[in-house]
């Protein structure tokens, strides 16, 4: 592993001269890996903002580069209290000066490209970038007139462009199963709020209202639902001694209607000129982003479960990091040769065929030692119809 990690910058320079030489498309993300027991002394592992849920648990954040059909070409550790922006410019000026390549579009996920980070990158030359914007972002367009929530629509996508940064061009999209999605999520979580006030204002025990302020304010940061929500606490004015208080709550509908307008909506960004790329080409590429989603699904839970973490050495931990996406590179041209076996599979319960299924499958040859009259030789077993096709799609004879 050692060995391996001196070789990282080497071997990710010749995957990206093979992978992204030509189209120049790079797609961008990261996500955090979470850690057990102590790591004192390391530089990489800390608390931070943990997309896995797990509170209380130290981290590492891991950034993955794949060209546009999701080859991944290089990987990145970083401290677990890194910003997502903060790791792009980084990656950036590494892809432009270590992998020798000049023109770049720069494919990353919101809250990724942020103002900050398009102001810090604009005078690299050859660079382009796409990414979408917050929810706050896209109020802001809102308030200024640059859009307006017709717009958003689920049959076509709008192109709008900012008067006051007319090299910046916007498109408007809308995912209605994301919308579905996205109000249910809310309803569920309001009612989970709704049920948490409702025990509060049903205490009947003599409180101040610093505890019951507490009460509150724990429930409304559980669930994030606060903006939705009016609240006050009613207090005894006419006894000066009482401790006896009374929450006072109610959802506010209007807001709640506000925020359900912007459900399944979002906005893809980019300032690449119009004769290089359409806006479906724009959009898609967006899209693409799905890919780099999926590495991680694999590298995290689904086949390679880059976690839990035993290391303790912090090269160790990048060695580790980088082995596992060189078995996913493995993976993932492995599906591409498999893609026929995959396609005339069939749908849901019927599915026969999944990469585990294929590892598994391949796992039964077996090669034996033979002794026969003193002289040792090795047979491989014959390989099954099933065992025959998938070795042909993948071009290896035994």
């Amino acid at each position: 592993m050692d060995t391996l990690l001196r070789r990282q910058g080497a071997i990710q320079k010749t995957l990206a001269r093979r992978y992204l030489d030509g189209g120049h498309l790079v797609l961008y993300d990261i996500t955090s890996v979470y850690f057990e027991g102590e790591h004192k002394g390391s530089e990489l592992v800390g608390f931070g903002y943990n997309r896995d849920g797990k509170k209380g648990r130290e981290q590492i954040v891991v950034g993955l580069i794949c060209n546009a059909q999701g080859c991944p070409v290089g990987v990145e550790v970083y401290a677990g209290n890194t910003k997502d922006e903060t790791t792009v410019i980084d990656k950036v000026h590494e892809i432009k000066a270590s992998y020798g390549i000049e023109k770049i579009i720069f494919v990353g996920d919101r809250g990724m490209i942020t103002r900050s980070t398009i102001e810090a990158l604009k005078d690299e030359e050859d660079l382009q970038t796409i990414g979408a914007l917050t929810h706050g972002e896209m109020r802001t367009l809102l308030k200024e007139k640059v859009i307006t929530l017709d717009l958003f629509d689920e049959r076509s996508i709008h192109e709008v462009t900012d008067p006051a940064e007319p090299t910046r061009r916007y498109w408007l999209c809308r995912n209605p199963q994301t919308a579905q999605r996205e109000s249910a999520t809310r309803q569920r979580l309001l009612d989970l709020t709704a049920t948490a006030l409702a025990e509060i204002a049903a205490y009947k025990r003599a409180t101040t209202v610093e505890k019951l302020g507490a009460r509150v304010g724990k429930a409304l940061a559980k669930y994030k639902m606060g903006k939705f929500i009016q609240w006050s606490i009613d207090a005894d004015k006419e006894k000066a001694t009482s401790r006896e208080h009374r929450l006072i709550w109610s959802i506010d509908a209007n807001k709640v209607a506000q925020e359900k307008r912007f459900d399944g909506c979002y906005i893809v960004t980019s300032d690449v000129d119009k004769d290089q790329i359409n806006t479906m080409e724009v959009v898609h590429a967006y899209k693409s982003l799905t890919f780099v989603e999926r590495a991680f699904r694999n590298l995290e839970t689904v086949q390679l479960e880059i976690r839990p973490v035993y290391h303790k050495n912090d090269d160790r931990i990048r060695g580790h990091v980088f082995l596992c996406m060189l078995a996913y590179y493995l993976q993932w041209h492995m599906e591409q040769r498999l893609a026929p076996l995959f396609t005339q599979d069939g749908k849901g319960q019927e599915r026969r065929w999944t990469f585990r299924g294929v590892i598994d499958c391949l796992a039964q040859i077996t090669r034996n030692k033979v002794t026969v009259n003193g002289a040792e030789f090795y047979q491989n077993s014959t390989p099954t119809p099933e065992q025959e096709e998938i070795l042909s799609l993948l071009q290896v004879t035994m």
